[in-house]
């Protein structure tokens, strides 16, 4: 190897590094790592056994405003959700998220999560504004402390389902990417899809400020006009 060839490797290298830090540092600064949540001992290799179904957090959901799951009218497909079952967080109907259907905006969230507790009740401004028109739908998603989770939507007055996702078995489902975060958001189309024409997943991955934003980002991702009949 060349003196030349040598130093550019070290500096490859280098560049790569710097770039994975600041993925990172991104990341951290803008929403929440769902790697090591707290209360986490960081060991990914066996699953959890986080129940979201118990007569104590029966009790919990009972005193908040959450309604009942419900499954989709629809069927697996390739560009829809994985054919993956959750259940419904608090108790209720498990729900395979392949026949959910659209319009709709999923928010992956956790109580664990400070933007995800800034941003439910931007959700739920949007859906008392816009539900007849977009289904709103929450998965409280790697999160070990389902009445924590209960706890926050009884104080932020939550009125959408709650789905649970303990395991991130949603994460690289295809067409799913990874989530590397929370925030995160999945968006819905009428028949199901969750890619573009283009083949890409309808996700992003950031804290929402505002109902504006949320419906910016709707009607970016679903191509619908807010406000008028679909």
């Amino acid at each position: 190897m060349t003196p030349g060839r040598h130093h550019g490797g070290r500096a490859h290298q280098g560049i790569r590094r710097a770039a994975v830090a600041c993925t990172a540092i991104l990341l951290l600064s803008t929403g929440c790592s769902m790697l090591t949540p707290p209360g986490s001992d960081g060991d990914a290799s066996h699953r959890s056994s986080v129940q979201v179904d118990t007569p104590e957090l029966r009790d919990a959901k009972a005193a908040t405003d959450l309604p009942d799951c419900a499954p989709g009218a629809g069927s697996h497909g390739d560009s829809t959700l994985p054919a993956i079952t959750l259940p419904c967080l608090g108790g209720g109907a498990d729900v395979n998220v392949s026949t959910l259907r659209g319009p709709m905006v999923i928010n992956l969230w956790a109580s664990w999560c400070p933007p995800c507790r800034r941003e439910l009740p931007i959700y739920e401004k949007f859906f008392q504004k816009h539900g007849d028109q977009v289904a709103v739908l929450g998965i409280d998603f790697n999160d070990a402390q389902p009445g924590a989770a209960l706890e926050l939507a009884r104080e932020t007055g939550i009125s959408y389902p709650q789905l649970a996702d303990p395991n991130t078995d949603l994460a690289l489902a295809g067409p799913l990417p990874n989530f590397p975060g929370l925030p995160a958001m999945i968006f819905i189309d009428a028949d199901g899809s969750v890619v573009d024409d283009s083949g890409t997943p309808r996700v992003a991955f950031e804290e929402i400020d505002s109902v504006g934003e949320l419906e910016g980002l709707v009607e970016k991702h679903l191509g619908i006009t807010l406000g008028q009949a679909p």
